[in-house]
């Protein structure tokens, strides 16, 4: 597995699949393409009536940018070779689509957390990667 690409977020468990993905490469010698999806959601529509869509997406794109340069600096202390992109669209698809393009070797993504009475939750984009992927997924548990 020397291609491995791994979806991020700015939760313990994106950050989580970070770090995986990168000791994952560090022991295989292998590369990592970081990415962050971003999709429209009610929040963008609601202030896009307003006026302020294009303030919206810019703070998202920099928070996005900013997990992925977090990231990126991981995995440079690593030795690792890093790739970072910020996709738009459907996070699963844009994850798979990901995948299949780059090619990857394996996915890794972080898993949601737990649900309401404490059970483990996988979450709809991780469901979704697992049963259309055409490489393995490692799905990697918030600390």
């Amino acid at each position: 597995m020397r291609r491995i690409l791994v979806a991020v977020e700015d939760s313990p468990a994106g950050l989580a699949a970070g770090r995986t993905a990168i000791e994952i490469a560090a022991d295989w010698s292998g590369e990592v393409r970081a990415v962050h999806v971003l999709s429209d959601g009610i929040v963008d529509v609601t202030l896009g009536s307003q006026g302020d869509a294009a303030d919206v997406r810019a703070r998202r794109d920099a928070g996005a940018w900013a997990v992925l340069r977090h990231v990126a600096a991981l995995a440079g202390r690593a030795g690792v070779p890093t790739e970072t992109l910020v996709l738009h669209g459907r996070p699963a698809a844009s994850i798979l689509e990901q995948a299949a393009a780059w090619p990857a070797d394996c996915v890794v993504i972080g898993r949601v957390g737990t649900a309401r009475l404490g059970r483990p939750y996988v979450g709809s984009v991780v469901h979704h990667v697992l049963e259309f992927s055409e490489v393995p997924v490692l799905v990697v548990p918030p600390p």
